[in-house]
């Protein structure tokens, strides 16, 4: 039965290229959404180890057999999460010590087996008891972001129950595909995570469009990180930061209504813990009048239909 109301949090937060860093920070926003009161935790887009912001800006990326790329992504593949592993572990263990519902952007490496050595840009949604719920990857990668991760499949287009409600998610440009917007859509989403490396304008008419059409609550997660963290063995492009903000990821973190309407309005330029309550009645209310999957989905005219087997040329 779905909660009448629930407290959650979304965490902006600086990139940390440490694992070991990058954990201690987030027991810490964990434990600060915790004494607010939150009962799911969301972090950005590849939290860990971090979006690689040098796809985007810094020059000579695409150049072929470029060593100072290769090694950087050497450097991602060595710091990516295994699924299981060390640090999916820790992240599971983060989840039940707080009691909380913990979703994480990832990196994610498969270690062996079919597929061994690919990597995925991964959202990792744990229970409150530390069970790995859903393990969703992007199905398309964006543009350069093709350089360093595959293509996911439709195991995770799904949503899972949590003391707070259903909660699902896609992550940055998925939700600018329909049909994975519908897949959602259709697995009854209370609280959807949108995980973005940072929210700008167009990602939040992109999150804000998803809240009314699922006539859900959206959580928009966004990073954090500074132009002087980009790597030193690269050129920067000349407009690398084009703004008076020292940040190339700028965070762009907020709560919005089933309406599209903002609970928290963006936030831009700072760490923060952005915490709200959520009437998850108000869900029904906005139906009234929209209802993708209900009376405005016309199953006598169009059909739809999601092949959710995982590929099988990767593990799992």
């Amino acid at each position: 039965m779905t909660p009448s109301s629930a407290t959650v949090a979304v965490v902006q937060a600086e990139i940390q290229p440490d694992v070991s860093r990058a954990l201690e920070v987030t027991v810490e926003a964990v434990r600060q959404a915790r004494e607010a009161g939150a009962s799911l935790v969301a972090f950005p887009e590849t939290w860990i180890p971090g979006y690689p912001a040098w796809l985007d800006h810094c020059r000579d990326v695409a150049l072929w057999d470029h060593e100072p790329v290769k090694r950087l992504y050497r450097d991602m593949a060595d710091r990516a999460v295994s699924v299981p592993g060390p640090i999916s572990r820790r992240l599971a263990e983060i989840a039940q010590e707080a009691e909380v519902t913990l979703v994480v952007g990832v990196t994610e490496r498969v270690d062996g087996g079919p597929g061994q050595g690919t990597l995925f840009n991964s959202l990792l949604t744990y229970g409150s008891r530390g069970e790995l719920l859903n393990h969703h990857r992007k199905l398309v990668p964006t543009f350069s972001e093709r350089m360093v991760w595959g293509p996911g499949d439709g195991a995770g287009l799904r949503s899972v129950e949590t003391q707070g409600g259903r909660v699902g998610g896609l992550i940055c440009w998925e939700h600018w595909m329909p049909l994975a917007r519908q897949a959602l859509h259709e697995a009854g989403e209370d609280i959807h995570i949108a995980a973005w490396p940072w929210a700008h304008e167009l990602l939040q008419v992109a999150s804000r469009h998803y809240a009314f059409e699922g006539r859900c609550f959206v959580l928009v997660c966004g990073g954090l990180m500074r132009a002087d963290d980009l790597p030193a063995g690269l050129e920067r492009r000349a407009d690398t930061t084009p703004h008076p903000s020292p940040f190339v990821l700028r965070g762009g973190s907020a709560v919005i209504g089933p309406d599209g309407h903002y609970l928290v309005a963006p936030v831009l330029d700072e760490p923060r813990v952005l915490v709200a309550t959520l009437d998850l009645g108000r869900r029904r209310e906005e139906q009234m009048t929209l209802d993708v999957t209900g009376h405005y989905a016309r199953a006598d005219v169009f059909d739809f239909a999601v092949r959710s087997f995982t590929r099988p040329n990767v593990g799992r």
